[in-house]
């Protein structure tokens, strides 16, 4: 059965001129016309219609809804669940900072504002793509050190939650900004340059991590202080594992980047865990305990 433009609008209740354009748009393409050049429009276009509407109703964009034709409609309901799911962490990160802006008497300080139009700009999607990028860059031209950055990415890429507070925003931004930072790229790039560049093997790396986390804690949690006897063949046997004299490691703390373990502390904020880490404890008391044995007699 062919309808007129007039007759669809009043089988749709959709108004003439809506329908208008959505044929102009390609939403809703005519299929003939009379010869008098009144467009006509059959069942499946009445089917097409109400279901444009539905997902106009829904907030999906025209683009998406003229692409029907190329993609299944299970495919555009996906993409536009994604989309309102990352308006809705977005919408949610806004209330946040504007309920704890208004809850604080006087003016919003400048600093509200700032954060506001920063939190507009940089949501989960974009912090990925900073990641993706911070991991390119700083493990460029060594396998090795691109293969553990990679492996360590979801572990430094928290999850903001849907409430988020205002000290969890910052953090948000925060560790937005290091990331972004070339200073510290370029400097953890060229601290570690020596490390990865002598044909370490990831795999064997990360197996001696493991071991070393699990000596140090295991100290770290029997009470054993850092520079006491009892710590002194503990840190023998992380070094022979390391591989590494007491002189070299020590060398590797001196030059350590503290926004590193910053990084860690903001991720921490972000998804409310608890601080420091296993790992922070870990390297904490190796540490503690190396600089307690190698101060020479006398020196305090």
């Amino acid at each position: 059965m062919s309808y007129t433009i007039g007759r669809l609008a009043k089988l749709t209740g959709l108004p003439v001129k809506t329908i208008r354009f959505y044929s102009d748009a390609g939403v809703l393409p005519e299929r003939e016309r009379t010869p008098s050049g009144y467009r006509l429009y059959g069942d499946e276009d009445r089917a097409r219609l109400e279901l444009i509407r539905t997902l106009r109703e829904i907030g999906v964009d025209l683009a998406t809804i003229r692409s029907l034709g190329e993609r299944a409609l299970r495919d555009v309901l996906d993409l536009h669940l994604k989309a309102v799911e990352t308006q809705l962490k977005s919408l949610q990160r806004t209330r946040a900072v504007l309920r704890a802006t208004l809850a604080r008497d006087g003016d919003p300080a400048e600093e509200d504002l700032s954060r506001l139009h920063a939190l507009g700009r940089l949501g989960a999607a974009e912090m990925e793509i900073l990641l993706d990028e911070f991991v390119d860059e700083v493990g460029g031209g060594v396998e090795a050190r691109h293969e553990w950055l990679t492996h360590m990415r979801d572990a430094m890429l928290p999850e903001l939650p849907e409430e988020p507070t205002v000290a969890q925003l910052d953090a948000w931004l925060e560790l937005a900004g290091l990331l972004a930072d070339e200073d510290y790229r370029d400097t953890l790039r060229r601290q570690s340059a020596d490390f990865w560049e002598e044909d370490r093997d990831f795999d064997a790396w990360h197996e001696i991590n493991v071991q070393i986390m699990r000596e140090a804690l295991t100290a770290s949690r029997a009470g054993i202080e850092p520079g006491s006897p009892e710590s002194e063949p503990i840190l023998d046997r992380i070094l022979a594992v390391m591989g590494q004299t007491r002189e070299e490691l020590l060398r590797t703390f001196d030059e350590h980047d503290p926004r590193a373990a910053r990084l860690w502390e903001l991720g921490s904020i972000i998804e409310d865990r608890p601080w420091p880490a296993e790992q922070t404890i870990a390297y904490g008391w190796i540490e503690a305990t190396l600089r307690h044995l190698s101060v020479a007699p006398g020196e305090t």
